[in-house]
């Protein structure tokens, strides 16, 4: 049996931890530079505010409906998810984190696996005061439909089993086809077209039949819900690409320093993703754009692809290749208003054939980069960094960002005694 834990509404919930005035209320929390919705209480989705809406068309419902509305605290919410984790892998014999709030339990062997999903569940909101629930099946994809289950139906108590036939039938049944993981919207669509619209009838579907229209993955996704297990998440492919990109506030960046800086700044951060993943890019690829909205600025688009000579994921390299599109393409008299790096053909790091004719030594540009990722992980991100990643001379409108509670101690909750003062 597999288990899949996920924290309910997480970033909401996160919030919450912190802010009991929040409990109860219809919470959204916004993207970067506060642009649009990317997070939800249930009570917000219930007034109908989706994911990815602007924040400027819904401004009168939130006045309307008081919704609270928050800025992305990522460092809290990372800090939150490593607790989470900490303790599933002290309560369970192997966990693989799936992203930032989902994480796969390997049950095998465990004799009462909905007693261990209930255990979890208190103890995880013991520990971190965050909601999660359990969904417990023969394979991750059925796991996913279960935890689905136990988020919608409370009498479930947040664990929801798929252990007989007639569970899985009844599962898949009441499961919209475009609810399964795995499948898209725009399978779905095609699915829907055929006459397939919930899980249940996708698995009575052949084989061959399900090949034709969503190759080998869908076919995989097929026997999972018929409850054979083919899905290893450590055998996924890996992401073909990296990126990091921001829209920048008021008027945008006129100032090629200050676009060169911010455009060093996202390529040290795909650079520390790269080697955080163990992974490596072979191509890399700049963009900058004026606002589309303004008609009194003549729109200008920056967008150029580096081919690497040889796959890497150095801080100096990266960075020396973005500044390279900027010197080359940036017009004076434009004002950008988003930018961003992408890494394209990634691998891992240990599948690369080096270049006989490399000018550069790789074993001493390896042993820096350890050097500078050790002292970075001791001091906190970009202590030593790049001399033209400077400091921002711009920075992401985050007007309604909550405080750093765990990671910062001139931000951590501070409690008031009448009879001994402030503690």
């Amino acid at each position: 049996m597999v288990g899949l834990v996920d924290c309910d509404n997480f970033y909401v919930s996160c919030e919450r931890v912190f802010d009991p005035g929040l409990r109860g209320r219809a919470v959204v929390v916004l993207s970067n530079n506060d642009g649009c919705v990317v997070a939800r209480s249930n009570e917000a989705k219930a007034l109908g505010l989706r994911m990815g809406d602007p924040l400027f068309r819904i401004r009168e419902l939130v006045v309307r409906e008081g919704v609270a509305v928050l800025s992305s605290n990522y460092v809290l919410y990372g800090d939150m998810s490593r607790r989470v984790m900490s303790l599933l892998a002290e309560m369970t014999p192997a966990i693989t984190q799936y992203s930032i709030d989902e994480c796969f339990v390997d049950l095998e062997g465990i004799s009462d696996p909905q007693g261990l999903g209930r255990r979890v569940v208190r103890a995880v909101e013991r520990g971190t005061g965050l909601p999660v629930t359990v969904g417990i099946a023969p394979t991750k994809t059925l796991a996913k439909v279960a935890s689905r289950f136990g988020k919608r139906y409370r009498g479930y108590g947040r664990v929801c089993v798929i252990d007989t036939e007639e569970k899985r039938r009844k599962a898949l049944r009441l499961t919209d086809v475009g609810d399964v993981w795995g499948i898209g919207r725009r399978s779905a669509e095609r699915l829907r077209a055929e006459g397939v619209d919930t899980a249940l009838g996708l698995t009575e579907r052949t084989e061959e039949w399900v090949r034709r229209r969503l190759t080998v993955v869908g076919v995989r996704t097929w026997k999972e819900l018929r409850g054979e297990s083919c899905i290893d998440v450590d055998e996924l492919p890996e992401r073909q690409s990296v990126c990091t990109s921001r829209s920048f506030p008021d008027q945008g960046i006129g100032d090629e320093e200050e676009l060169e800086r911010a455009v060093a700044n996202f390529a040290a951060s795909v650079s520390r993703r790269l080697r955080e993943g163990h992974t490596l890019c072979q191509s890399l690829t700049v963009f900058a754009q004026t606002s589309r909205f303004r008609l009194d600025v003549m729109p200008h688009i920056i967008n150029a692809t580096v081919q690497l000579p040889v796959p890497t994921n150095d801080l100096r390299e990266l960075v020396s290749a973005s500044l390279s599109v900027i010197r080359q393409c940036f017009r004076k008299g434009s004002l950008y208003k988003r930018a961003g790096v992408i890494v394209w053909n990634t691998c891992k790091d240990e599948a690369v054939q080096g270049n006989l004719f490399d000018p550069r030594d790789r074993a001493l540009q390896e042993r820096l980069a350890r050097a500078i990722d050790e002292i970075n992980l001791r001091n906190g991100h970009d202590a030593v960094h790049t001399a033209v990643q400077g400091g921002r001379g711009w920075k992401l409108r985050s007007e309604r960002l909550s405080r750093r509670y765990t990671t910062n101690l001139e931000e951590v909750i501070r409690v008031r005694s009448d009879s001994l003062g402030e503690a």
